[in-house]
């Protein structure tokens, strides 16, 4: 499990950079105000955040339920992503904020999502987005891999456990099975409901958990605006991809 304790220490490290930082803080509400406007209509159900970390998604959607690998004291349960503790359609949404590009094992983990979620339930998925500038910005920047040459293992091997989950990071996953569609996900019994690319510079600018800020607390508003028209070249600014997929 040492791998897998580097996600322990990474997490760590956060809190004390999510405390330091209020813009941060801002940033990550109006990402979860994103996330919280993909939820599916009536649902019934469990709302579930997969690798909570440590912002905290329940200051925008209250009943969501936080899980992580780690029983941290913000953590409401520990779950794996590979094998969910929920009972088969008690789920009415999967949240995934910066894990998706963490799973190894993409088509597994799908396939248990799969089966706890209702029909009509959302996986929610908010990851990196490799335009031109995010390609820069986390290839050069952040210590992730991209792993835009690796192949993509689908599905876990016949005799692997979720008990052997690892350390594993590849930033541009998402990007490549969504956006570019290198996996056809509609015989895997999914819809793939909206792909949405944001520059977010203002995110970038901030550093993130790890990097310096950029811009003193009082210029955000004005970096929000100015996202407002890099969105409108997402092939050139696009760092954020937002991804729902409808269970059928």
């Amino acid at each position: 499990m040492g791998s897998v304790d580097r996600h322990q220490e990474e997490i760590l490290f956060n809190q004390q950079q999510w405390n330091k930082k209020p813009v941060l803080r801002r940033i990550y509400k109006e990402f979860h105000v994103r996330i919280s406007n993909h939820l599916p209509e009536n649902a019934k159900g469990t709302i579930v955040e997969i690798g909570s970390g440590v912002a905290d998604i329940t200051e925008t959607i209250p009943d969501c339920l936080r899980t992580d690998l780690f029983p941290n004291p913000w953590i409401d349960q520990v779950e794996n992503a590979y094998e969910l503790s929920f009972p088969s359609q008690s789920v009415a949404a999967i949240i995934l904020f910066d894990v998706f590009h963490h799973l190894r094992y993409p088509g597994t983990a799908l396939q248990e999502f799969h089966r706890v979620l209702n029909p009509g339930g959302h996986v929610i998925i908010f990851d990196p987005g490799l335009s031109f500038i995010g390609n820069l910005v986390y290839g050069h920047f952040h210590p992730e891999p991209r792993g835009l040459k690796d192949p993509i293992s689908w599905f876990a091997p016949d005799d692997w456990s979720p008990a052997e989950i690892d350390y594993y990071a590849a930033q541009g996953n998402a990007d490549r099975i969504f956006l570019r569609g290198e996996k056809d996900l509609t015989e895997s019994g999914w819809q793939l409901k909206e792909v949405i690319q944001y520059a977010d510079i203002s995110y970038i600018a901030s550093g993130g958990y790890s990097k310096p800020q950029l811009y003193p607390d009082i210029s955000y508003p004005f970096l929000r605006f100015l996202d407002q028209g890099f969105n409108l070249f997402p092939g050139l600014f696009a760092t954020r991809l937002l991804v729902v997929l409808k269970r059928a």
